[in-house]
């Protein structure tokens, strides 16, 4: 009887490992026809402004243990597209990282050409107005209103830097008391120059020169990191070169990062297999943890 028994016992813990590698292989195949949910890292979605009938919007990204009692540094990223084209799905995997490190990452839409037949000028009354309200809103963001960066790649790297330097290009609902100068800059091949042979030169009609941020460098501008490529055909190395050379000639931080042979949008997850990304990455959190922003 005790053999009978014994066999018995032995075979439902068969029955029972089985079970388990059926449960295990089960929950493999929803992660792998699932992948999106499997990363899912959740974000908040505000309205910043409303012109007309447009509604404007910003994700929030925060920690994966944020507690609402916190009060983070964050930054403000701003999509690429020639402000022609883009959303703020661009800087979707910078949020989530820099979120995963410890801070509070945004990505901002603004108004587009192909969206709503706008120009280039709407798109930087737009990233100053994100800038403003994200200052305003700092408290109910749970963001520290003394430390916002911002950040972007090519047309959006330029409204990043354009927030720092350009002055009197605003819409007229802006609450102009609150700053829209970001605490640090964080840069992935930015236009730098909007006349003058620079990209986007007649774009800006006749604010072309007043909305170019190489010609309103001035002391007193944030810390500067920018990230380019040597073999850019968009915005030439040698502008961004000689616009971090003006920076620090005027007393102001600019680090210049070349990446020998490179093109444009090269940050991009989708060049290399992410490899620059990763590295353009690491260098980004590298400066953002220099100035205190983990």
């Amino acid at each position: 009887m005790n053999h009978i028994k014994f066999v018995r016992i032995n075979v439902t813990m068969k029955h029972i490992n089985q079970l388990r590698k059926i449960v295990v292989i089960f929950i493999l195949f929803l992660l792998c026809f699932n992948p999106v949910k499997a990363q899912e890292h959740p974000y908040k979605t505000f309205t910043y402004k409303t012109v007309d009938t447009v509604k404007l919007v910003i994700n929030v990204y925060y920690p994966p243990d944020y507690n609402e009692s916190q009060k983070l540094p964050a930054i403000v990223f701003f999509f690429g597209g020639g402000w022609r084209i883009g959303d703020p799905s661009h800087f979707d995997p910078q949020c989530r990282a820099l979120a995963a490190e410890g801070m509070i990452a945004l990505a901002a839409d603004y108004r587009t050409e192909s969206r709503h037949g706008t120009t280039p000028v709407e798109s930087l009354k737009d990233a100053m107005s994100a800038m403003r309200w994200v200052r305003k809103n700092a408290g109910m963001l749970g963001i520290r209103p003394d430390m916002i960066a911002a950040g972007g790649g090519s047309a959006g790297g330029y409204l990043a830097l354009a927030t720092a330097t350009i002055s009197g290009i605003n819409e007229d609902s802006d609450d102009l008391s609150v700053s829209p100068v970001p605490d640090a800059l964080v840069l992935f091949n930015p236009v730098v120059k909007t006349w003058d042979g620079g990209y986007g030169d007649g774009r800006f009609g006749d604010l072309s020169k007043q909305a170019s941020p190489f010609e309103h460098i001035t002391p007193g501008l944030p810390p500067t990191l920018i990230q380019h490529g040597t073999a850019d055909k968009v915005v030439k190395f040698s502008d961004v070169k000689a616009l971090c050379e003006k920076m620090n000639q005027a007393g102001n931080a600019c680090t210049l990062i070349p990446y020998k042979g490179v093109g444009h949008g090269f940050f991009n997850t989708n060049r290399e297999g992410g490899k620059y990304y990763r590295l353009t990455l690491a260098e980004a959190e590298k400066f953002l943890e220099q100035h205190g922003y983990f």
